[in-house]
């Protein structure tokens, strides 16, 4: 890897991760686009975890919160409002970690293509586009039900499917569960901690096992960009978000989605 590799790979990750419009799919596309070869394992690892010290660090006040009464609620079995969003974080992460050991290889090996993501692009774009236009909910991450968790924990494990994007399949099922724009995203920003230790996780292990060469001056590089751009994602698109809606969103991914169908049909 050449540093403009390194570093256009790294804010691509960071600013893609946790907009609704697949960090995955621009993974993948990047270097089918420009010729570069596949960035390894080892680079994908650091840019979660630069990702995930972005997330944990914007909501470090609300994590904090959440620990103290998710650990308080353990011996009291009362649930107050940050303990019980501690609870629906987990439990809504239970259906994606479970599909991912079921499909991860067959989705690796049979659906990483561009025409496939261009479809999982346009046809999820389309859902998250309908979901925002007939949105009637202003309830908060902190009114959730056990309904909610399940459509939402559900809805995140298609985001196995390529170019579906996980961020923007949780606030589409978010919005039509009642959620607000904001609650929705904050809920999906919250779902993301505990999919990118999952997947970190993995990768590392499967990291440690092959022993190939790590480029460290690369992997501390690219973790920090993707940190400190997917910080800056996180805070704008909350500030904008029920400003501008999704729509934007949805138009970038109908017509990525379309160009790449022109290109490789």
């Amino acid at each position: 890897m050449d540093w403009l590799q390194v570093v256009v790979l790294s804010v691509v990750q960071g600013l893609t991760e946790f907009l609704p419009i697949s960090s995955s799919a621009h993974l993948i596309l990047v270097p089918v686009l420009t010729g570069w070869p596949d960035q390894g394992l080892a680079f994908d690892v650091a840019l979660h975890v630069g990702t995930l010290a972005a997330v944990l660090l914007y909501f470090r006040g609300e994590l904090a919160g959440m620990a103290r009464s998710w650990t308080r609620s353990l011996t009291t079995r009362q649930l107050d409002g940050d303990a019980w969003l501690a609870w629906a974080v987990i439990l809504g992460t239970i259906p994606v970690g479970l599909a991912g050991l079921a499909f991860k290889d067959i989705v690796e090996a049979y659906l990483r293509s561009p025409v496939t993501l261009s479809i999982g692009m346009i046809a999820f774009g389309l859902l998250l586009g309908w979901a925002d236009w007939r949105r009637r909910g202003t309830r908060t991450e902190h009114e959730l039900t056990w309904r909610d968790v399940l459509v939402v924990g559900c809805a995140q494990a298609l985001a196995l499917f390529p170019g579906t994007s996980r961020a923007g399949i949780t606030i589409t099922a978010g919005l039509l569960t009642g959620l607000s724009r904001e609650g929705a995203s904050r809920f999906s920003f919250l779902l993301s901690i505990p999919v990118i230790v999952l997947a970190g996780g993995l990768e590392t292990l499967e990291l440690l096992t092959n022993g190939h060469p790590v480029d460290w001056s690369a992997l501390i590089a690219g973790a920090v960009l993707a940190g400190i751009s997917a910080y800056l994602c996180i805070h704008w698109f909350l500030a904008f978000i029920n400003r501008i809606g999704m729509q934007p969103f949805v138009a970038y991914r109908l017509l990525l989605g379309a160009v790449l169908l022109w290109i490789y049909l």
